[in-house]
């Protein structure tokens, strides 16, 4: 991206056209940055061009990957009875999370949910499912994001 590379970490079992809850593989296909979540905390936003305003991560959030339940695939308060994610983080993963619009106009249990954009600390490391990257990276390409720019996976 502007004649940067920008290494990401994908699902620990790879990418499918077939996801399903909980395989540990990232969905392939085009998919729209939804919003910001950050813990502003710990990080300082570069000046962004965004048409919405990000969100503050609290400890009270939450997002709900239980297939069986009403609010799958959405942000959900804490504590909240079904599984869910918690966005609130000991690490840093989470301290920058832009959800992809992927299962969920509508949410169809259980082809995957919390399919984000975040942060990792190391590229050789899979995710749950998710697509990350380094900090330095994210911080370069927020000031580039906006809402509803599609992040492609193939």
């Amino acid at each position: 991206f502007k004649d940067r590379v920008i290494r990401c970490a994908i699902g620990k079992e790879g990418a499918t056209t077939h996801k399903r809850e909980g395989d540990s593989k990232t969905p392939l296909g085009s998919f729209p940055m939804r919003e910001l979540l950050y813990r502003s905390d710990r990080i300082a936003l570069p000046p962004l061009h965004l048409s919405f305003h990000p969100t503050a991560i609290t400890p009270d959030m939450g997002w709900c990957d239980d297939a069986s339940d009403p609010l799958y695939n959405k942000r959900v308060p804490l504590p909240y009875p079904a599984c869910h994610e918690t966005l609130w983080r000991d690490d840093e993963r989470y301290d920058i999370i832009i959800p992809l619009g992927y299962n969920d106009n509508p949410s169809i249990p259980p082809l995957g949910s919390a399919i984000f954009f975040h942060l990792c600390e190391e590229i050789n490391m899979g995710t749950e499912g998710c697509i990350a990257t380094k900090r330095d990276d994210m911080l370069f390409l927020l000031p580039n994001i906006r809402v509803n720019m599609l992040l492609s996976i193939s």
